[in-house]
C-alpha cells in the first residue's frame, strides 16, 4: 500500500487542518504527523479507499477515512492517544 498523494490528501484538507491545530504533533513532510520525536500518524491509499495508520501503543492500527463519520472515528481515536493517562 502506498502512502497518500497529494490528489488524495488534497481530499481530506479538513482534516489535516483539524490535526495539525493539536498539540503534541510535527508535521514533517504533508499528512505525516510525528510525536515524541516517533511516527505516529500517516496516510495510504489503494484501490478501496484512503486509510490512516495511526500508532496506538507500540502497534499501528489501520483507519479507513473515506466518509465523514471514518474521518470523526479517527479524530477521536487521535485525541485518545493524546490525552495524557490518567493517574
Amino acid at each position: 500500500m502506498k502512502h497518500a498523494g497529494p490528489a488524495a490528501l488534497d481530499r481530506i484538507e479538513i482534516l489535516l487542518a483539524a490535526i495539525r491545530a493539536l498539540d503534541g504533533l510535527v508535521e514533517r513532510s504533508r499528512g505525516v504527523f510525528y510525536r515524541r520525536g516517533g511516527a505516529f500518524l500517516h496516510f495510504h491509499e489503494d484501490p478501496s479507499g484512503l486509510h490512516a495508520d495511526l500508532r496506538i501503543g507500540a502497534e499501528f492500527q489501520r483507519f479507513r477515512a473515506e466518509s465523514a463519520a471514518e474521518r470523526r472515528a479517527l479524530l477521536a481515536a487521535l485525541r485518545r492517544q493524546l490525552r495524557p493517562p490518567s493517574r
